[in-house]
Protein backbone atom coordinates (compact mmCIF):
# COMPACT_ATOMS: atom_id res chain seq x y z
CA UNK A 1 0.00 0.00 0.00
CA UNK A 2 1.34 3.41 -0.93
CA UNK A 3 0.56 6.53 1.08
CA UNK A 4 1.03 9.95 -0.47
CA UNK A 5 0.26 13.08 1.51
CA UNK A 6 -0.50 16.32 -0.28
CA UNK A 7 -0.57 19.67 1.51
CA UNK A 8 -2.48 22.54 -0.04
CA UNK A 9 -2.92 25.84 1.80
CA UNK A 10 -6.62 26.22 0.95
CA UNK A 11 -7.61 22.62 1.70
CA UNK A 12 -6.95 20.34 4.65
CA UNK A 13 -4.32 17.61 4.20
CA UNK A 14 -5.38 14.67 2.10
CA UNK A 15 -4.04 11.13 1.95
CA UNK A 16 -4.16 9.15 -1.23
CA UNK A 17 -4.31 5.40 -0.71
CA UNK A 18 -3.44 3.38 -3.76
CA UNK A 19 -3.47 -0.40 -4.14
CA UNK A 20 -1.48 -1.54 -7.10
CA UNK A 21 0.86 -4.19 -8.33
CA UNK A 22 -1.25 -7.23 -9.09
CA UNK A 23 -2.52 -5.95 -12.41
CA UNK A 24 -6.00 -7.09 -11.52
CA UNK A 25 -7.17 -3.77 -10.20
CA UNK A 26 -6.03 -0.33 -9.15
CA UNK A 27 -7.92 1.53 -6.46
CA UNK A 28 -7.32 5.16 -5.68
CA UNK A 29 -9.18 6.78 -2.80
CA UNK A 30 -8.62 10.18 -1.25
CA UNK A 31 -9.37 10.68 2.44
CA UNK A 32 -9.83 14.10 3.93
CA UNK A 33 -7.68 14.22 7.05
CA UNK A 34 -10.01 16.69 8.76
CA UNK A 35 -12.73 14.01 8.91
CA UNK A 36 -12.03 10.98 11.11
CA UNK A 37 -11.40 7.81 9.15
CA UNK A 38 -14.20 5.32 9.63
CA UNK A 39 -13.00 2.11 11.32
CA UNK A 40 -15.26 0.03 9.12
CA UNK A 41 -13.64 1.53 6.01
CA UNK A 42 -10.19 1.00 7.43
CA UNK A 43 -11.01 -2.65 8.12
CA UNK A 44 -12.46 -3.08 4.62
CA UNK A 45 -9.29 -1.66 3.04
CA UNK A 46 -7.11 -3.95 5.12
CA UNK A 47 -9.19 -6.93 4.03
CA UNK A 48 -9.02 -5.82 0.40
CA UNK A 49 -5.26 -5.47 0.57
CA UNK A 50 -4.89 -8.94 2.11
CA UNK A 51 -7.23 -10.41 -0.48
CA UNK A 52 -5.34 -8.73 -3.32
CA UNK A 53 -1.98 -10.06 -2.10
CA UNK A 54 -3.41 -13.56 -1.68
CA UNK A 55 -5.03 -13.42 -5.11
CA UNK A 56 -1.83 -12.15 -6.70
CA UNK A 57 0.12 -15.08 -5.25
CA UNK A 58 -2.51 -17.60 -6.34
CA UNK A 59 -2.64 -16.11 -9.85
CA UNK A 60 1.16 -16.34 -10.18
CA UNK A 61 1.07 -19.95 -9.00
CA UNK A 62 -1.70 -20.75 -11.51
CA UNK A 63 0.35 -19.12 -14.29
CA UNK A 64 3.39 -21.22 -13.38
CA UNK A 65 1.32 -24.41 -13.33
CA UNK A 66 -0.26 -23.52 -16.69
CA UNK A 67 3.20 -22.96 -18.19
CA UNK A 68 4.44 -26.28 -16.83
CA UNK A 69 1.40 -28.16 -18.13
CA UNK A 70 1.73 -26.49 -21.53
CA UNK A 71 5.36 -27.63 -21.77
CA UNK A 72 4.40 -31.17 -20.72
CA UNK A 73 1.60 -31.23 -23.31
CA UNK A 74 3.94 -29.97 -26.03
CA UNK A 75 6.57 -32.58 -25.09
CA UNK A 76 4.00 -35.38 -25.23
CA UNK A 77 2.72 -34.10 -28.57
CA UNK A 78 6.22 -34.01 -30.09
CA UNK A 79 7.03 -37.48 -28.75
CA UNK A 80 3.75 -38.79 -30.14
CA UNK A 81 4.54 -37.30 -33.57
CA UNK A 82 8.00 -38.91 -33.59
CA UNK A 83 6.65 -42.31 -32.55
CA UNK A 84 4.10 -42.24 -35.39
CA UNK A 85 6.92 -42.17 -37.94
CA UNK A 86 8.54 -45.36 -36.57
CA UNK A 87 7.66 -48.78 -38.01
CA UNK A 88 5.30 -51.06 -36.03
CA UNK A 89 7.93 -53.64 -35.10
CA UNK A 90 10.23 -51.07 -33.44
CA UNK A 91 11.11 -51.96 -29.86
CA UNK A 92 10.13 -49.15 -27.51
CA UNK A 93 11.02 -48.70 -23.90
CA UNK A 94 9.40 -46.58 -21.24
CA UNK A 95 11.61 -45.03 -18.58
CA UNK A 96 10.55 -45.94 -15.05
CA UNK A 97 12.93 -44.61 -12.42
CA UNK A 98 16.36 -45.96 -13.34
CA UNK A 99 15.11 -48.79 -15.53
CA UNK A 100 13.42 -49.11 -18.87
CA UNK A 101 10.43 -51.35 -19.54
CA UNK A 102 9.63 -52.79 -22.95
CA UNK A 103 6.25 -51.45 -24.12
CA UNK A 104 4.24 -51.84 -27.28
CA UNK A 105 3.82 -48.88 -29.60
CA UNK A 106 0.07 -48.78 -28.88
CA UNK A 107 0.61 -48.58 -25.11
CA UNK A 108 3.02 -45.69 -25.42
CA UNK A 109 0.69 -43.87 -27.84
CA UNK A 110 -2.26 -44.23 -25.45
CA UNK A 111 -0.16 -43.00 -22.51
CA UNK A 112 0.93 -39.94 -24.49
CA UNK A 113 -2.63 -39.08 -25.58
CA UNK A 114 -3.84 -39.48 -21.98
CA UNK A 115 -1.08 -37.12 -20.82
CA UNK A 116 -2.17 -34.54 -23.39
CA UNK A 117 -5.85 -34.80 -22.43
CA UNK A 118 -5.17 -34.55 -18.70
CA UNK A 119 -2.91 -31.54 -19.25
CA UNK A 120 -5.61 -29.80 -21.31
CA UNK A 121 -8.22 -30.44 -18.60
CA UNK A 122 -5.95 -29.15 -15.85
CA UNK A 123 -5.13 -26.03 -17.87
CA UNK A 124 -8.84 -25.29 -18.31
CA UNK A 125 -9.44 -25.75 -14.57
CA UNK A 126 -6.57 -23.43 -13.68
CA UNK A 127 -7.78 -20.75 -16.09
CA UNK A 128 -11.27 -20.94 -14.57
CA UNK A 129 -9.78 -20.66 -11.09
CA UNK A 130 -7.77 -17.64 -12.16
CA UNK A 131 -10.81 -15.84 -13.62
CA UNK A 132 -12.76 -16.61 -10.43
CA UNK A 133 -9.99 -15.04 -8.34
CA UNK A 134 -9.93 -11.93 -10.52
CA UNK A 135 -13.71 -11.64 -10.32
CA UNK A 136 -13.73 -11.99 -6.51
CA UNK A 137 -11.19 -9.17 -6.13
CA UNK A 138 -13.22 -7.00 -8.49
CA UNK A 139 -16.37 -7.68 -6.42
CA UNK A 140 -14.59 -6.74 -3.19
CA UNK A 141 -13.31 -3.58 -4.85
CA UNK A 142 -16.83 -2.68 -6.02
CA UNK A 143 -18.22 -3.26 -2.51
CA UNK A 144 -15.69 -0.82 -1.06
CA UNK A 145 -16.54 1.75 -3.73
CA UNK A 146 -20.23 1.41 -2.85
CA UNK A 147 -19.39 1.81 0.83
CA UNK A 148 -17.43 4.99 0.05
CA UNK A 149 -20.25 6.40 -2.05
CA UNK A 150 -22.77 5.76 0.71
CA UNK A 151 -20.46 7.45 3.25
CA UNK A 152 -20.07 10.50 0.99
CA UNK A 153 -23.83 10.71 0.49
CA UNK A 154 -24.38 10.95 4.25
Amino acid sequence: MIYQTMYQPTKPAQVRVMFEGCGLCDVLIVFNMAAPIDLELKKAFAELQAKMIDTQQKAKLADLQIDQLTRMKKHANLTHAEIKTLPENTRMYEGVGRMFILQSKEDINTQLTEKQKSAEEKIKELEQKKTYLERSVKDAEDNIREMLMSRRAQ
